[in-house]
């Protein structure tokens, strides 16, 4: 990079931070948070057909995210900073013959899909169930500014996998080089049977579209649904599901992550990392949110991300490093929970994580999140 060019770059970051500090952030957050993330999507539809608007965006991030290549999970990434799952993930549709009429019209039914990759770098589209599910009615998105936490309980809002594959198939030039795509298991199903047929189906749907991700991680922990199943992360629960989805994903070449909750004990964590390393998973992504209950009504469960995630994400990124190093697993170890700043990213990369994945930056640091994060972290501005 020349001197001329870190200059640039450095003063565009500098002007950009203060001026969403001090400016944007806010005004954003005179809305509720509800109303600005519904206010988001319609923004990223609208965006998503505005392609010289993308093309800006890309510029943009050519030239304020300087690239750090590294090589995780089976997957050559341009940066270790991964957009997690939750973020492009579609819009709720009450049955899959809705999920498809949309997908008909030409409506755009995941918000961001062309937007987001650009502007951000590696994302992870989803989650996505296999079927439909509308998600949690009413208010169901939070922030906590005093921590810089957020909380949600969208309950996995999604179009299901069927659609979601239709649509990004046909609009396949123009997703990006990298990415991954995250399955969840179905909340509400208790058979482990069904789980894995429905785990299978929706990867299927996928292939079957001709779209080949770089990585598919197979989300086990669902903490904003009130039917999540507590079962679904035992030992030889998810030896079965990781040895049946690696069975679809290897004639791929397709390498298979797993995401966790932050809830595990430590045995049952250790116990996790062994499977993994058995079943050939490459990466483990520690973690999903925190269930703590909703805002407004204790009955309900909300999952905390931000800050109030962070020391606990750490820790069992810790355990598993740990127990990566006593077995000599060959499972990465991604740290997810937190990621704000130069500061909480390295406490995941010092610990010996080979990637971090964020969220909730970009309510507090807004769309160049991730490019601010990369520059406090490597100090290369």
């Amino acid at each position: 990079m020349s001197s001329l060019t870190r200059a640039a770059r450095s003063l565009v970051l500098n002007t950009y931070d203060l001026a969403y500090e001090r400016l944007a952030r806010p005004v954003i957050f005179r809305r509720s948070a509800q109303d600005a993330h519904e206010r988001m999507l319609v923004m990223l539809s609208r965006l998503d057909d505005a392609r010289p608007a993308v093309w800006a965006l890309g510029g943009l991030h050519a030239l304020v995210a300087r690239p750090h290549p590294v090589t995780v999970g089976g997957v050559a990434l341009p940066s270790p900073l991964i957009l997690a799952a939750g973020f492009v993930k579609g819009h709720g549709f009450a049955d899959e013959d809705a999920a498809h009429a949309a997908v008909e019209r030409g409506e755009n039914i995941i918000p961001g899909w062309r937007t987001i990759p650009r502007l951000l770098g590696p994302i992870e589209f989803g989650s996505f169930t296999r079927w439909p599910r509308l998600g949690n009615s009413g208010v169901v998105v939070w922030r906590h500014p005093e921590a810089h936490a957020t909380q949600n309980r969208v309950g996995l809002r999604n179009p299901g996998a069927q659609a979601a594959a239709r649509f990004l198939a046909r609009r396949a030039p123009d997703l990006p080089d990298v990415y991954g795509i995250n399955i969840a298991v179905s909340p509400g199903v208790s058979d482990p049977a069904q789980e894995q047929r429905e785990v299978i189906e929706s990867i299927v749907a996928f292939l079957d579209a001709g779209l080949r991700p770089a990585w598919i991680t197979l989300n086990l922990s669902c903490p904003n649904t009130e039917d999540d199943p507590g079962n679904r992360q035992t030992e030889s629960g998810t030896r079965a599901l990781c040895d049946a989805v690696i069975e679809q994903l290897m004639p791929q070449n397709i390498p298979l992550w797993v995401k966790i909750g932050p809830t595990l004990a430590e045995a049952q964590i250790r116990v996790l990392m062994r499977v993994f390393a058995e079943t050939g998973v490459r990466a483990v992504i520690a973690t999903n949110t925190l269930p703590m209950p909703a805002p407004g009504d204790p009955a309900l469960s909300a999952g905390m991300a931000g800050r109030l995630l962070h020391a606990r994400a750490l820790a069992v990124a810790g355990t598993l490093l740990d127990e990566r190093a006593r077995t000599g697993a060959e499972v990465d170890v991604i740290g997810c929970g937190g990621v704000e700043d130069g500061a909480t990213a390295r406490a995941f990369l010092r610990a010996g994580a080979s990637a971090v994945q964020y969220w909730s930056a970009l309510v507090y640091r807004g769309p160049l999140a991730p490019a601010l994060i990369a520059k406090e972290a490597f100090r290369d501005a």
